[in-house]
């Protein structure tokens, strides 16, 4: 089959299109109308087969997954999702691969509100890029630069699911939760608009936790924070590593897509979510243990580019 024919066949749903969609899939673009009052928020994002996921990754979890990263973008900015464009790149035409990750993209897609509105196939060495698209009011906005001293710091979900889930997931380990979680990331659908209007900053936990919170601090003028180990949510797993490799693997490890947050300090956490520290004045980043003992924290996470 050639590459319209293979649109057709997976990636062409029948059906009126969603929110705004006038033309989607089968022109030369899509034809959209942006909802009234609100702000667009766009994201992309590029996933290599053997870098950013295993190449044994089954395509289910690969078509759900690469459409999480991207959600999980849109979450972060506070915005509801709408639109996402799919450029695709094969090393041979599968279609039983594509069945499952376009059966995997969809279900996903279906979940979240968001509907593929173009994009085009290639050949070459596997690639997903996702280019997607959401709406949220400008008053609603969530963005990385508005930490204040004294806000607590929070996150939803548990950190270090992604890291132990790759070092299952290479061990063989292929049933864990964690390992399920690094397949296929379980996405908070509701958090994101949760916090809209009330979280001082927020980001999502793709490249590590310090890392990550590192961009906040940095966004908001500079910033310091204190982490409270003791405090980070753990499940079984976690639980049951040594100490040392828990809190490296919470710390440093990517691919939770969680959302890590600020909150006023008076005010009370929405549900799902813990607080694990506080944002202090310029200043580096310290680890305080449940003794009250503090060190600087000093583990790197994700780079494309070390």
């Amino acid at each position: 089959m050639d590459e319209f024919s293979l649109i057709e066949r997976y990636f062409r749903r029948p059906g009126p299109g969603g929110e705004g969609v006038l033309l989607g899939p089968g022109d030369d673009a899509a034809l959209l109308t942006p909802p009234a009052g609100e702000q667009l928020v766009m994201t992309l994002d590029t996933s290599v087969g053997g870098r950013h996921f295993p190449d044994d990754l089954p395509p289910f979890e690969t078509g759900h997954r690469c459409l999480a990263v991207n959600l999980s973008d849109l979450y972060a900015m506070g915005a509801r999702p709408l639109w996402f464009l799919l450029s695709l790149t094969l090393p041979e035409v599968d279609e039983a691969w594509l069945a499952e990750f376009s059966r995997g993209m969809f279900a996903l897609a279906d979940r979240a509100g968001i509907d593929l509105v173009g994009g085009d196939m290639t050949r070459g060495p596997l690639s997903v890029a996702i280019q997607a698209t959401g709406a949220v009011r400008a008053d609603r906005v969530l963005r990385r630069d508005g930490a204040l001293p004294g806000q607590i710091l929070a996150v939803g979900g548990v950190p270090g699911l992604g890291g132990l889930g790759l070092r299952h997931w290479q061990a063989g380990q292929r049933d864990s939760a964690s390992a399920r979680h690094f397949a296929a990331p379980d996405l908070d659908l509701t958090l994101g608009r949760r916090l809209a209007g009330r979280a001082g900053a927020c980001i999502d936990i793709s490249d590590g936790l310090l890392q990550d919170l590192g961009h906040v601090l940095k966004a908001s003028g500079g910033l310091g924070a204190v982490i409270d180990t003791g405090a980070l949510p753990v499940n079984e797993e976690l639980a049951a590593l040594d100490a040392e490799d828990r809190l490296a693997l919470q710390l440093s490890g990517g691919d939770d897509y969680r959302l890590l947050f600020t909150w006023p300090a008076d005010d009370p956490l929405p549900e799902g979510t813990v607080a694990i520290g506080r944002i202090s004045g310029p200043g580096p980043v310290r680890l305080r243990a449940p003794d009250g003992s503090e060190r600087p924290a000093d583990s790197p996470g994700w780079r494309h580019f070390p």
